[in-house]
């Protein structure tokens, strides 16, 4: 479990930029102790703990990359076809019975290995086969053509995967085909989320004239189980500070973060505030971002606690640009900073400067076929539609004051974010 200081996101200035939040998250937040062996089943989306090392070259052994006949370089037709006897066939699972002889061919199929003294494969499309087991061969084919050299994927030794990364399909099936069963991984972080207030209820309870519906904590648990988080959902807490500050004293003690929804701005009914530095550290920060802005930072007994705002689609934003972070890195994850595409926008829209904003878009094709991004017609952090019928946001900088017709923007698809 983290231990951190009290003071260790400490930060003098009223509001503070998005790049220092996730400088600061990066010095401060270290990986979590302890490793745990995995099946390959069990593997995807988890963060390897050690550099992977091939322990054998793939292709294993040289092998055709086609269907078709192969033969020794220099028996290669060089200015007309000519005609070789066939004396063997090799199908893939199979070994060659005997070694290439001059001026012979053997049959061989993809992924069978090469025959002994064969370093050719001509493709079965490109001869002729003739009788009494002869075959065709054209001329001018390159010595070494449609053959695959043992470890002409990944050579022995070489480092396939480095520690800190986040294992895809891809990689499990690399390391498959390097022959392991399982990889070594770092222990999935234990998160903590609840959410605050009197003005929500759970899915299902009876619901007040004036209450809504519990969105947020569902969402988060969802984000934050998809970074492959073991994740404790403590419900609903009520506006009561004293038994705030209780659950947040015991989930310290068990989790290695803390993740709370609303209940974290500047109001007389925000009691999250008061509750965290009763039993802890809290540094409140005014993010420079919209939507967002309140999110709280602070440690409770050396865990990190992060404190996001209750408005659906600000803790939604929030959750992406801080809390996802602050994950990874106690996951010992490697940085992957968020990958902006560059598209045309359909839509024109103005921002104050100084905080960064982030523009709810689908995307279309334009009229010249290129693709370009269509702002959602409403605003509102507490629009969920707006996250469920878009495809994915536009950044927009601190120093950008204007977005016009026609302008280039960086648009980040909701996949990248979860």
């Amino acid at each position: 479990m983290a231990q951190l200081s009290d003071d260790c996101f400490a930060f003098g200035g009223p509001l503070i930029p998005v790049d220092e939040i996730l400088a600061l998250i990066a010095s401060r937040l270290s990986p979590l102790d302890g490793h745990e062996l995995v099946t390959l089943g069990a593997a995807d989306g988890r963060i390897l703990a050690h550099d992977l090392l091939a322990p054998l070259p793939l292709p294993p052994f040289t092998n055709s990359a086609v269907d078709g006949y192969a033969i020794r370089g220099a028996d290669i037709p060089d200015a007309a076809a000519q005609s070789f006897p066939v004396t063997d066939y090799v199908q893939a699972g199979m070994a060659a019975r005997q070694a290439m002889a001059p001026g012979q061919a053997i049959r061989i199929f993809t992924g069978a290995p090469m025959p002994d003294g064969a370093d050719t494969v001509f493709m079965q499309e490109d001869v002729v086969v003739g009788p009494a087991d002869s075959v065709t061969l054209p001329p001018g084919l390159k010595r070494g053509s449609n053959v695959r050299p043992t470890g002409e994927d990944i050579p022995l030794g070489k480092k396939v995967l480095r520690a800190g990364h986040q294992l895809r399909p891809q990689d499990v099936a690399l390391v498959a085909a390097l022959g392991m069963t399982g990889v070594e991984v770092i222990k999935p972080v234990r998160v903590a989320i609840f959410s605050t207030g009197n003005e929500i209820v759970a899915p299902g309870a009876e619901r007040g004239v004036s209450q809504l519906f519990d969105s947020n904590r569902f969402m988060l648990s969802a984000m934050a189980s998809r970074l492959g988080c073991l994740v404790t959902d403590l419900g609903i807490l009520r506006d009561d500070r004293a038994a705030i500050a209780e659950v947040l004293d015991a989930a310290a003690s068990t989790h290695d973060l803390i993740l709370t929804s609303g209940g974290v701005s500047t109001g007389e009914a925000d009691f999250v505030k008061a509750s965290v530095e009763s039993v802890g550290t809290l540094v409140f920060w005014r993010v420079a971002v919209k939507p967002g802005r309140p999110v709280a930072m602070g440690v409770i007994k050396g865990t990190p606690f992060i404190g996001l705002p209750g408005n659906p689609v600000a803790s939604f934003v929030t959750f992406a640009l801080i809390a996802r972070p602050a994950i990874m890195a106690l996951a010992g994850a490697s940085p992957a900073p968020i990958a902006k595409t560059p598209i045309r926008a359909a839509f024109s829209y103005r921002k104050k400067v100084g905080r960064r904003e982030y523009v709810r878009v689908n995307l279309r094709q334009g009229e010249d076929g290129l693709p370009e991004a269509v702002k959602f017609p409403r605003e509102g952090a507490g629009l969920l539609s707006s996250l469920v019928d878009t495809d994915g946001l536009v950044e927009l900088g601190e120093e950008s004051t204007e977005v016009k017709v026609g302008d280039t923007v960086g648009f980040i698809p909701y996949s990248f974010l979860i």
